[in-house]
């Protein structure tokens, strides 16, 4: 369900015509730049000779479902923004998250602010749609999957702390809940690090382009969301950008063993 709720917040973010001219005062930094700046790559250096990548998604595969299975319980905060390119702000919303295996998920805003149609129209959709794709209420197969995606190995690169294998993948159909992009896949963990690409399907007649970035990060024996960037450059009203950063992760409930010794068993 990773892709799909990326590509849903493309969706969400179309409500942003409605929005004209209203703004805070305030501003963030310059985001014309991409969230992949914030981190150093490495050079992308040809493959391992013995790396194929039906082998390396097969691993990537069977170490999240093991990860999934595990994971019980966590609480993570959140801070969703919508602004322009110069970072002017539109709205922001901060929330805590609380999920619990295998399909709850509940979100308690803890402060927000900016327009109030902005944040009911795709902050508080998107948190609604979440809640609905955890309980099964979305059954679109979006997963980076040889069913969704054929996939092509271009080599390996660091990633910050992580040396990645990076895969081209390509959506086997047009849909906009499918992407095509890079995938950076930590080549210890077999855990994806990053994804960035753009829908596999236009989503609508008044978006000349869509974009995004998601980063992950490593929270004991798992990896969960870093930092999320959705930009879509709308016809007439220019490029919006949602950003979403995840903080302060608290693992309640885990199984840490079964992801240790499962990983030690497929290595």
């Amino acid at each position: 369900m990773i892709v799909v709720r990326t590509l849903r917040r493309c969706s969400l973010i179309l409500s942003l015509p409605l929005l004209g001219g209203v703004c805070l005062p305030a501003q963030l930094p310059s985001q014309e730049s991409s969230v992949r700046d914030s981190f150093d790559e490495g050079t992308l250096q040809p493959a391992r000779a013995d790396a194929k990548p039906e082998q390396i998604f097969a691993e990537l595969i069977t170490r999240n479902e093991l990860r999934n299975t595990a994971l019980r319980s966590y609480t993570v905060e959140r801070s969703y923004a919508v602004t322009d390119p110069k970072g002017k702000i539109h709205a922001q919303k901060s929330v805590r998250l609380d999920y619990r295996a295998p399909d709850t998920k509940s979100f308690v805003t803890i402060s927000e602010k900016g327009s109030a149609l902005v944040r009911r129209l795709v902050l508080n959709r998107l948190m609604d749609s979440e809640v609905e794709a955890a309980a099964g209420k979305s059954h679109r197969d979006s997963s980076i999957s040889p069913a969704n995606y054929s996939f092509a190995l271009l080599g390996e690169q660091d990633l910050g702390p992580n040396h990645c294998f990076v895969v081209q993948a390509t959506p086997t159909r047009p849909d906009k809940y499918l992407f095509e992009g890079r995938v950076w896949i930590d080549a210890q963990d077999y855990a994806v690090v990053q994804i960035v690409g753009h829908p596999a399907k236009k989503l609508s007649v008044w978006v000349d382009k869509a974009d995004f970035v998601r980063r992950y990060q490593k929270i004991g024996e798992f990896w969960l969301p870093l930092r999320d960037e959705t930009s879509v450059h709308i016809r007439f009203y220019g490029r919006k950008i949602l950003t979403i950063d995840h903080e302060r992760y608290t693992i309640n409930e885990a199984k840490a063993a079964q992801v240790r010794s499962g990983v030690d068993d497929t290595r």
